[in-house]
């Protein structure tokens, strides 16, 4: 016996028939069949049982009932006459002798039907969480999500890790984006700041002498939601690794993630070790990405020499990317909606022509290339029947159009994409530092904590004008799959001196980085060993391995695209006695 009950509603079979069991769970739905006779569907997290209300009191009190209140039946299991080969149970029923109510369901209308809540709006399902969650189809993420989360723990514990966890309220610092903040009490005018990732006290763990540390880590960043990002917090899995290299972390993933994907993936099929490296400018220039589907065989061709000239003022003085597809039947305005599509991801147009089954250029600007024909189709290898989209900008502008495009047509054209499977790729080589959009400086690029290749001597040497602080590439990778960055990672760096030039870069000087890295700083300054690390995102890999189309679909209780809890109400407002409490005056407008 379980929680007062002999058996759940998912485990009765033909050979139960006979005994007396007491089951419990949510009365899913009911069919008056005459009015001596009422079949019941009982559901709890195992499964569904159905049960004959024979009995005319019981079905009184079953009529007076709303769905979904809970109840306990206790009765005789008997062989179905209709059986459902659908559900587990689908030969037997039980006969109900008692039943008790647990939990009354008050409100005759529900806000959606649970089973079907995955068609309701987004909004209603999520302020009604706790009952979209009864519906298995979605419960079964979240399972899902508990089985991952134990399989990574038990493969990470295998390799020699030690799960240690680290503070939730620390200080701000510059990690990429804003913080949470927290007021500090007993420290009026002063702030603490939830960790966007537990970067600095893993680091500080290798120079305490820890050699392997992991833990599935809560991470917290103030940024707006995307389809593969949740707004507020999210979890990891953080990991980092003394006297390593970028090798030593990457082999240990590539033993860690492709059994977990095969054996808990909608695909079965996941890259075998070792994963693919491609350096970030080639990724750029192949695929128009920095996180490439490589399930799809589209590749990006420069065509800027052959098509600069040809008298399409869109291409005069830039850099030009194609895109050519065969097998692409579509209509013209399957075509136009295509181009749109990709111009209000990427916010640049998109141009196009086709080889038609003549061996003709049509359609588009095909105008501007009859002239050339010949170099046309020589140079990018066309056949009839061939679909070429072309984009032009500035090199990222064109590269990223095309990489939107490459996508988009994948997608479109299934003998192009592989897509039951699990795809891994390593981006490596990133830059070190970049142009800030907001900012218009140089910034740095991913992590400012990398170990810059080329050491101390190149950042020297980009300080004294010698080397283009662009040019200067990090031991930093991100690790890729089916299009979706899993994660970002580097090789740190550890030496105080080398941290102090490269923060230079950024207009930081020593104080700075002594003020806002105390410990990092003064740790490294005790002798700390080479260490590198990575954070794969546990929310994104399960929502891979589910293939749910947002990440909400696997978190238990998420937050809406405004970052709001609509279920609990938050953010909220404050009594003023609390504001009081924490020397805090609201200055913000209704």
């Amino acid at each position: 016996m379980t929680q007062s009950r002999t058996h759940n509603c998912g485990e009765l079979r033909i050979g139960n028939a006979g005994e007396t069991v007491r089951l419990v769970g949510w009365m899913e739905n009911t069919r008056e069949v005459s009015a001596n006779l009422v079949f019941l569907v009982l559901r709890d997290f195992y499964g569904i049982t159905q049960a004959v209300v024979e009995d005319e009191e019981l079905i009184a009190l079953v009529r007076s009932l709303n769905k979904e209140s809970t109840i306990a039946i206790e009765g005789k299991v008997r062989e179905r006459s209709s059986k459902n080969k659908n559900i587990p149970t689908g030969e037997v029923e039980v006969v109900p002798e008692r039943i008790e109510v647990l939990g009354r369901c008050r409100y005759n209308e529900l806000p959606f039907q649970i089973n079907r809540s995955k068609e309701a709006d987004e909004s209603l399902r999520l302020k009604y969480r706790y009952l979209d969650l009864r519906n298995p189809e979605v419960k079964k993420n979240i399972v899902l999500r508990c089985n991952v989360v134990a399989a990574l723990r038990a493969a990470m514990m295998a390799e020699g890790f030690l799960e240690i966890t680290t503070p939730i309220l620390t200080a701000s610092s510059p990690e990429g984006a804003r913080d949470y903040l927290v007021p500090a009490r007993k420290h009026p005018g002063k702030f603490y700041a939830l960790p966007q990732a537990p970067q600095q006290f893993k680091q500080l763990l290798m120079t305490s002498g820890f050699d392997r540390y992991f833990q599935i880590a809560p991470c917290f960043r103030d940024e707006d939601a995307r389809g593969d990002r949740s707004p507020g917090e999210f979890y990891q899995l953080d990991m980092e690794m003394a006297f390593a290299d970028q090798d030593d972390v990457f082999a240990v993933l590539e033993r860690v993630l492709p059994p977990i994907f095969a054996k808990y993936g909608t695909y079965n099929v996941a890259s075998e070790a070792p994963f693919r490296r491609i350096p970030y400018l080639e990724a750029m220039d192949t695929y128009g990405s920095d996180k490439p589907d490589l399930r799809i065989d589209l590749t990006l061709q420069d065509v800027t020499e052959l098509l600069s000239g040809c008298g399409f003022a869109p291409f005069e003085g830039k850099k030009i990317k194609a895109v050519a597809v065969t097998g692409f039947e579509c209509t013209r305005k399957q075509i136009d909606r295509l181009c749109a599509d990709v111009e209000v991801q990427a916010g640049e147009k998109v141009y196009w022509f086709r080889l038609d089954e003549h061996g003709e250029i049509a359609g588009g600007i095909a105008k501007f290339l009859q002239p050339i024909k010949e170099q046309v189709i020589e140079a990018l290898g066309l056949t009839p029947g061939t679909f070429v989209g072309l984009a032009a900008g500035n090199l990222l502008e064109a590269q990223k159009t095309a990489g939107v495009l490459r996508s988009k047509l994948g997608a479109l054209c299934p003998k192009h994409m592989d897509r039951e499977r699990y795809e891994f790729c390593w981006i490596v080589d990133f830059p070190m530092y970049e142009i800030g959009e907001e900012s218009g400086e140089l910034e740095f690029c991913h992590n400012p904590f990398s170990m810059p290749n080329g050491g101390l001597e190149v950042l020297k040497k980009a300080a004294a004008g010698e080397v283009d602080p662009l040019s200067i590439t990090a031991f930093q990778y991100d690790l890729v799959c089916n299009g979706v960055e899993l994660s970002s990672g580097a090789v740190r760096n550890h030496d105080p001196e080398i941290m102090i030039e490269a923060f230079k870069l950024v207009r930081l000087g020593e104080e700075d980085v002594k003020s806002k890295f105390p410990a990092m700083y003064n740790a490294f300054c005790y002798g700390a060993p080479p260490h590198a690390g990575i954070a794969p995102g546990v929310d994104r890999m399960v929502m891979l391995l589910t293939g749910a189309e947002t990440i909400r679909e696997v978190i238990p209780f998420p937050m809406n695209k405004n970052a709001q809890d609509v279920m609990m109400g938050a953010p909220s407002a404050v009594t003023e006695k609390q504001l009081q409490e924490l020397s805090i005056s609201v200055n913000a407008e209704e």
